[in-house]
């Protein structure tokens, strides 16, 4: 169907091209919190959020692998991760406090994981040096 006038162009409007510009003018129906889930996770973190991410693994990463270090590189590892992680400073932008902030992390909750981590792994080094047996339970049926 051709409608009376012209675009632009010169060229006859049709009823399709009607349509196209009247569906501009419809309201959305698309509610508030789908728009927003439509681009959740899709947009990767930006660089300096992911920057911020790796400081905090490279942290966390070398506290756990070094706990056991007895001297040397990986025992200085440790320690510095260690008063990293535990420090309240927050007077320089790679602070752990500051940069758990910045991801919008809780610091202390994740403190508090890696204390009960260390807690666990060292009852169990303890309990195989002690040469108690550790042994999985498992349900019979």
């Amino acid at each position: 169907m051709i409608l009376k006038g012209s675009n632009e162009s010169g060229a006859p409007k049709t009823a399709a091209m009607e349509e196209r510009i009247g569906s501009l003018f419809q309201p959305d129906t698309l509610l508030g919190e789908d728009y927003a889930a439509n681009f959740r996770r899709k947009l990767p973190l930006e660089p300096e959020r992911t920057l911020l991410l790796a400081i905090l693994e490279d942290g966390v990463r070398c506290y756990q692998e070094n706990i056991y270090a007895s001297g040397g590189k990986r025992r200085t590892l440790f320690e510095e991760a260690r008063d990293w992680l535990f420090s309240d400073d927050n007077g320089w932008f790679c602070s752990f406090f500051s940069i758990c902030t910045l991801l919008n992390l809780e610091p202390n909750y994740i403190r508090r994981g890696l204390r009960q981590w260390e807690l666990r792994v060292r009852k169990t080094a303890q309990k195989k040096s002690h040469g108690a047996v550790v042994s999985e339970q498992r349900m019979v049926a």
